[in-house]
């Protein structure tokens, strides 16, 4: 039977409203971004999904976000982690190269694409390895979760090119090893504006 992962981006946070790199330094949810986390939460609730297991990013906005989502205990996992951009984080996003941004960062002092990718997508694996229940929340970063789906984008056939927003959610089907993209949910928080 397959299991769902249900992987998801934190709320907004202070360097996402300043438009600042964060990676691998933290700064806090706003006020959006709590809001944003209780309508994700309440999302699990009005479709009637139960979680079992939950874990988090080590980053206290992913933890915050997910303390908001559910009052399951959870697991904090530092392999959820976003991509460590070095030098750069903190700075503000105009600095950015274009997309797809590649070794780019690893002259910061940052982390390696595929080296990236794979901390996350195996880190993933592992965790569903090890659950016993058959519905997983996980709570992680913006670029975390774009470099999860492209590692797994040969198996679904759900459009990956829309934007991955706060609170986004990402719902994986886990069957045999091999995750497959079932939908890409960005909820409506115009109300929120």
């Amino acid at each position: 039977m397959a299991k769902i992962l249900y992987l998801m981006r934190h709320g907004e946070t202070l360097f996402n409203q300043q438009k600042k790199i964060q990676g691998w330094s933290d700064s806090p949810l706003t006020e959006k971004g709590r809001k944003q986390a209780e309508i994700a939460g309440n999302y699990f609730k009005e479709n009637h999904i139960q979680l079992e297991h939950a874990f988090s990013s080590t980053s206290e906005r992913a933890c915050d976000t997910l303390e908001l989502v559910t009052d399951l205990e959870y697991r904090r996992v530092k392999g959820l982690k976003e991509w460590n951009f070095g030098t750069m984080e903190a700075e503000h996003e105009y600095l950015n190269p274009p997309l797809p941004y590649g070794d780019f960062f690893v002259s910061y002092g940052g982390e390696e694409e595929q080296a990236f990718k794979k901390r996350v997508s195996d880190t993933l694996l592992q965790l569903m390895q090890s659950v016993s229940g058959s519905t997983v929340l996980a709570v992680s970063h913006g670029a975390s979760c774009r470099q999860f789906m492209r590692n797994w984008s040969h198996t679904s056939d759900v459009d990956q090119k829309g934007r991955i927003g706060n609170c986004c959610i990402l719902k994986f089907a886990f069957d045999h090893n091999t995750f497959k993209l079932l939908d890409v949910i960005n909820h409506d928080f115009s109300n929120l504006e």
